[in-house]
């Protein structure tokens, strides 16, 4: 009998464990409208489910009643209801919540309110990407509180705060899932052309400002985060379909296409799976710019020496009376020719950046993604990751480059569970077809008629026609036309071999070809101790990152070989909550880092933190941190020609990998140097000159004024960074403000130098000579500025309901450099960023049932933009964009018609790149929740 007894007490237990309960119902808002996306799930437990388009939901529990779920959704309260019956209807109504309830996970690395946030933070969740009246969801980025996004082109946008960028902007790091996605090659995220598929973005966070104590040294500047949606939490499938035109003066009204789709499955409470696919297609803001990029002044007909912003190829020029000197003493003009020649620099005439590219604009990107929890009602996940992306773009560097069939691939395996995480991956790029417009243009020149063939030509023709009577201004034009005889036309077979010669070849001696196949591999992992601790939520971690830099010498100086370094960082955060009264809490937090490269010292992050609560209402914050950066793989190991002066890395071992031949004037040989001279990358940190003295020594031709530059070799650059801030709700106003105080020690920039081809810069005399004879040659070495360099700003945000619940909001920001430039004129900041910005919205999900709209608007004052590629003003713009949507419930469907930039009146963001003009589409999305 005891034997039965057991075994039908087994039977029972059996029976017991494989009860199932099932729970269903609808989620609305609190105006009936259907939630889709909402998240169920058991109290104490991992198991759950999401709302579809419809509201409605399913759960099936391996528990008996009673129990708990709880309903979430961004934006709105939580609910929490009991599950007595089995089966049981439960139908929830969300009551829209407070902006300061949202949970951000950035700012300490562990999900907190918004509110509690002991940084400022900027959030962009599935209501705003929905609701964006921008293109896409990163082109909506533009819209937050103090953020900048400066337009490359149409697929490559670059993401700034509190300023110090260009396009090349590594002092903002960009994490998708925890990876950084900045590109190998070029140290830097190229925004989102190898990024997210819109249908599979979650959420996106924004850090203004250092975070190097949690994030390490590309966390210098901000940082952005984007979460992509789990396939264990969102399931099915979802499409997305964008049509519509660009259309700018330039280059006329052109298609665009911007097509989603995002597949994913639950197999089993323990197997999930995700893959997505995004293209996109269009023209991009075509760059016609032929204003003088010097600055002198006046068209091609006008200006002999002229260089037209979007024209290459009229970098190479020369001067025509130590043109005349040569020919002279290789006896090809008469003794006393040079006599008859004005000291003139005569520049070559180029080709139009319309001429070297069709402006085609595409994006191709899939990612994938398994996931494991082997463990049932345990949150522990395994994950693998994998994303490839391809894509046709502008960028604008050192030059103007058409990034042609660019692939980057990234590979990550991730465990992780709610305490810690342990992640590595790795980033590989390949340049494809990319190449350097400007090089393709001087050397489709130098095919047709050599260099020293076109201006001896021209020389030779100034002096005869000179010899025959004609004026300065006739002997000019006739030697501009027997120069430019034969020239190739765009179009014509010559033209169109030269230009595949010239893309197609690596040397830039020969060709423009950019060359890549770098990559870095990255590992890191976090652990937090609050489950274990009562007293303190303490956080352990750190990472690890190899470089490997593969240009083939087109970028960096690789041409023997990859170049290898690596760089580690370790951290820890402690965060304490005191409750001083019922209503006041005071959040402490403290953390330190400290990261090391094989190159350099190693440095501490240390930041410390306080936020006051009151009545879960008011949150008063306050912060002061140290970060730090180290300089950059190109800061490091660069070696390029941009056709006006050589760029030079410092790394210790990069100045005797990077080497020139360079050609003496026939007054320099008189002197009884040789006919050339060899330069290597120690030139402009051992015997250089600063290039405005030689600016002032050419004004006044007073040598005294030649300034010694000799620019220090590169170290990493340091910042202090104090904030104070408020965030709170104020009657119906909720409102966001930050003051932020930065200064800067041993500031990374780059200065302009020259260094003599003979001769000891300071000598006084025959390096002298050999800046006078225009024997010397020019550089931008990558040193620490000597000079103090602060900023600092502020920004407030505020956001209510008006007329009985559209969303209204604005944003002001003010940002300012405290740099003495008059003092270190050599020095470039790249501050580029407005003084003054102003942002506002207006809009409402749901004026009337399933239709809503949103209207944004966007004021930037004028600006300085300075960079590599050219300096100039970027003068104010204000930016209207608008959309309106209808959601079609029983299709699963929403619709939107938008339009950016409504007013017509195109602008730029910064100087050299194509006037941006409007955007006019439609968009349906299928079932994306």
């Amino acid at each position: 009998m005891k034997t039965i007894f057991k075994i039908m007490m087994l039977f029972c237990c059996a029976l017991t464990f494989a009860q199932t309960t099932t729970v269903k119902g609808k989620v609305i808002d609190n105006n009936g409208v259907p939630l889709p996306g909402a998240n169920i799930i058991v109290v104490g437990t991992t198991t759950g489910t999401i709302s579809d388009f419809d509201g409605n939901y399913t759960l099936v529990v391996n528990q008996a009643p009673p129990f708990s779920i709880q309903v979430s959704s961004v934006g709105f309260e939580s609910v929490t209801k009991e599950v007595t019956t089995n089966p049981q209807t439960i139908d929830i109504t969300m009551i829209e919540g407070s902006a300061l309830d949202e949970v951000v996970i950035s700012a300490s690395r562990t999900p907190e309110r918004i509110f509690e946030s002991p940084v400022t933070v900027e959030r962009f969740g599935l209501k705003e990407i929905k609701n964006t009246a921008s293109a896409d969801f990163y082109d909506g980025l533009e819209n937050l509180k103090g953020v900048d996004v400066n337009t490359n082109s149409l697929t490559f946008k670059s993401v700034n705060t509190r300023g110090f960028a260009t396009f090349a902007n590594n002092r903002f790091m960009q994490l998708v899932d925890g990876m950084d996605n900045s590109t190998p090659a070029l140290n830097f995220p190229i925004g989102n052309l190898v990024g997210m598929v819109e249908t599979d973005v979650q959420s996106v966070e924004l850090l203004p400002g250092a975070s190097s104590a949690l994030y390490g040294a590309n966390a210098f500047n901000g940082i952005l985060f984007m979460r992509s949606k789990n396939p264990f939490d969102h399931q099915g499938i979802s499409v997305s379909i964008k049509r519509g035109i660009t259309s700018q003066e330039a280059a006329g009204e052109n298609e665009y296409t911007d097509i989603g789709v995002r597949m994913a499955y639950k197999f089993s409470d323990k197997f999930a799976a995700k893959a997505n696919f995004g293209f996109l297609q269009g023209t991009d803001w075509a760059a016609t710019s032929i204003v003088d990029k010097d600055l002198e002044g006046g068209t091609r007909e006008s200006n002999l020496s002229y260089n037209g912003v979007n024209v290459y190829g009229d970098e190479v020029g020369a001067n025509i009376k130590d043109v005349a000197l040569t020919l002279e003493g290789l006896g090809v003009l008469p003794a006393g020719a040079n006599a008859l020649v004005p000291s003139q620099r005569v520049t070559r005439i180029g080709y139009n950046e319309s001429d070297l590219t069709d402006y085609n604009a595409e994006s191709i990107k899939a990612d994938w993604g398994l996931y494991y929890r082997p463990i049932e009602d345990n949150s522990l996940e395994i994950s693998y990751v994998g994303k490839v992306g391809t894509g046709t773009t502008i960028y604008q560097g050192l030059n103007r480059y058409n990034i042609d069939g660019f692939f980057q691939e990234q590979h990550k395996l991730e465990v992780k569970n709610d305490n810690f995480f342990v992640r590595g991956y790795v980033v590989a790029d390949k340049a494809g077809k990319s190449y350097d417009m400007v090089f393709t243009g001087i050397q489709i020149l130098n095919e047709w008629k050599d260099h020293s063939t076109y201006f001896g030509e021209y020389t030779g023709a100034y002096v005869q026609s000179t010899l025959s009577g004609a004026t300065n201004e006739q002997a000019h034009a006739i030697a501009r036309a027997q120069a430019e005889s034969g020239r190739f036309a765009p179009g014509t077979p010559e033209y169109d071999a030269a230009f595949n010669r010239s893309i197609n070849d690596p040397n830039l001696l020969t060709g423009s070809k950019f060359q890549d196949a770098s990559k870095y591999y990255h590992s890191d992992a976090n652990y937090n101790f609050s489950h274990l601790i009562d007293f303190a939520d303490i956080q352990v971690g750190g990472s690890y990152r190899q470089y490997s830099l593969n240009s083939g010498g087109t970028i960096y100086t690789d041409t023997d070989g990859p170049i290898d370094y690596s760089e580690f960082g370790v951290y820890t955060q402690v965060q304490k909550n005191l409750e001083l009264t019922d209503d006041m809490e005071l959040k402490l937090t403290g953390s330190v880092r400290y990261d090391k490269s094989e190159f350099f010292d190693g440095f501490f992050s240390p930041r410390i933190s306080a936020g006051l609560s009151v009545n879960r209402n008011h949150n008063i914050r306050a912060s002061v941190q140290k970060g730090f950066r180290n300089p950059t793989t190109q800061d490091l190991f660069i070696g390029l020609d941009s056709g006006q002066g050589f760029l030079v890395g410092s790394a210790p071992t990069n100045l005797d990998r990077w080497s020139r031949n360079l050609a003496v004037s026939a007054a320099g040989q008189e002197l009884g140097q040789p006919a050339t001279v060899t330069q290597t990358g120690a030139a402009p940190y051992t015997n250089s000159y600063s290039a405005s003295s030689l600016e002032d020594f050419a004004a006044t031709g007073d040598p005294t004024v030649l300034e010694v530059a000799n620019s220090a070799l590169i170290k990493p650059e340091q910042v202090t960074s104090a904030e104070i801030g408020y965030r709170g709700k104020v009657k119906k106003f909720i409102i966001d403000l930050s003051v932020y105080y930065n200064s800067y020690k041993d500031f990374i920039s780059q200065e302009r130098v020259a260094s003599p081809l003979y001769g000891t810069a300071g000598d006084g005399s025959l390096s002298v000579l050999a800046i006078v004879n225009g024997d010397f040659q020019g550089y931008s070495a990558y040193t620490n500025a000597k000079a103090e360099v602060n900023s600092y700003g502020a920004a407030i945000g505020v956001s209510t309901k008006v007329f009985g619940g559209f969303d209204l909001g604005g944003s002001y920001t003010y940002s300012k450099l405290d740099f003495d430039e008059n003092k270190y004129p050599n020095f470039i900041t790249n501050f580029n960023t407005p003084e003054h910005k102003f942002k506002a919205n207006f809009g409402h999900t749901d004026v009337f049932k399933n239709f809503g709209f949103n209207i944004a608007y966007r004021f930037s004052d004028d600006y300085f933009w300075e960079a590599t590629f050219g300096d100039g003003v970027v003068p104010e713009f204000h930016v209207l964009d608008a959309q309106i949507n209808y959601r079609i419930p029983s299709l699963k469907s929403s619709f939107k018609v938008g339009a950016t930039n409504l007013t017509g009146d195109e602008y730029f963001t910064a100087f050299g790149t194509g006037f941006i003009g409007s955007m006019y589409y439609a968009s349906w999305t299928i079932n994306n929740l």
